[in-house]
């Protein structure tokens, strides 16, 4: 029975990951610190939702504590390494940029050792499409040049896509790095914009509406994330031969078993738009506030997944008006709106 460490199993993304695996048989091992970024208490109800299934352990452990992940997963013996756990939040990196360097880049540095000195079948890492920056050729692709990032938690994000190749060279560490495109759904965080949309406009406050409206996400819904990254799990890239050993459009180091791969809806949708899609599934119109573009923020996002589907026969495709009243549906369960 294979072993998973995921980092991050009380977050959005690695609870949802969590699940799709202990269904499939999977043990799984989980570390979060239950940071307080958030609602601590959205956190624990994931975890007791995953404590309830077969499978499951947990321990509550900061990622800057090398010694004890050390401990963890030196008990838990992992066959693979999922990394999720971050501080996440482009706005937030602007009031608090120590916690970004922190958690992202020392934390990392401590989930890359311990996979070396396990010397683990797979490592897989999140990144994030706020790489690509100010970038304008879209959809954007894994072998386009992210040299802009915007903000302070972007660059984290690219300097542990450049720690993780160092380590697939150095010590031959099978890696892939994962980048996500806006990322909803059920059990979603607090501060994503479709939480923070619904729950203002049940509670008949007005909604803020960034370049007014005038922006374009590549919205993907975390059913549809989780199955790609359980996809990659068994997707391990090899060192090739030579340069001339990798397809067009794959991403592949040329020295290393490493390489990164989007996970997106490959759709471009509009803001205004996913508010309209918003507004039908709770049959409320909101009170729009249009301001500014946010410092930081980029005009649009859209994701060339054509790589994850070479790799996984596989591509994201849920509907954003399905996915916004799967996500209503359960915002309301939960709250009680």
């Amino acid at each position: 029975m294979r072993r998973i460490l995921i980092t991050g199993t009380a977050g959005f993304i690695g609870f949802h990951l969590a699940q799709l695996l202990l269904r499939e048989g999977f043990l799984v091992h989980g570390i979060d610190a239950m940071t307080d970024y958030y609602d601590v208490e959205l956190k624990r109800r994931r975890h007791e939702m995953l404590y309830d299934m077969d499978g499951f352990s947990a321990t509550e452990c900061w990622l800057e504590d090398a010694a004890q992940l050390s401990d963890v997963a030196q008990n838990f013996q992992p066959d693979v390494i999922v990394h999720l756990a971050a501080q996440a939040g482009v706005r937030y990196s602007l009031e608090n940029p120590r916690t970004y360097l922190e958690s992202n880049i020392v934390g990392t540095f401590n989930i890359m050792e311990i996979a070396r000195e396990l010397r683990v079948d797979h490592l897989l890492m999140a990144s994030t499409s706020s790489v690509y920056g100010a970038n304008e050729d879209m959809p954007f692709a894994e072998i386009d040049k992210c040299d802009t990032p915007l903000t302070f938690y972007a660059a984290t994000k690219k300097a542990t896509e450049a720690m993780g190749h160092s380590y697939a060279h150095l010590w031959g560490l099978p890696t892939t790095m994962f980048r996500f495109f806006t990322v909803y759904g059920p059990w979603g965080r607090p501060d994503l914009a479709l939480f923070k949309f619904v729950d203002g406009i049940l509670d008949g406050r007005p909604i803020d509406i960034y370049n007014h409206g005038d922006m374009y996400r590549d919205f993907t819904y975390v059913e549809d994330l989780v199955k790609g990254i359980r996809l990659l799990i068994d997707a391990v890239p090899e060192r090739p031969d030579s340069a001339d050993d990798i397809d067009d459009g794959d991403s592949l180091s040329p020295v290393a078993p490493y390489r990164i791969v989007n996970i997106g809806n490959s759709e471009k949708v509009k803001l205004l738009d996913f508010i309209e899609a918003i507004e039908g599934a709770l049959g409320v119109k909101a009170e729009r506030n249009y301001m500014a573009m946010q410092k930081g923020d980029v005009p649009a996002t859209w994701a060339d997944a054509s790589l994850l589907k070479s790799l996984t026969g596989y591509q994201p495709q849920t509907d954003v008006k399905d996915g916004i009243h799967k996500f209503v549906s359960w915002f309301r369960e939960y709250h009680g709106k």
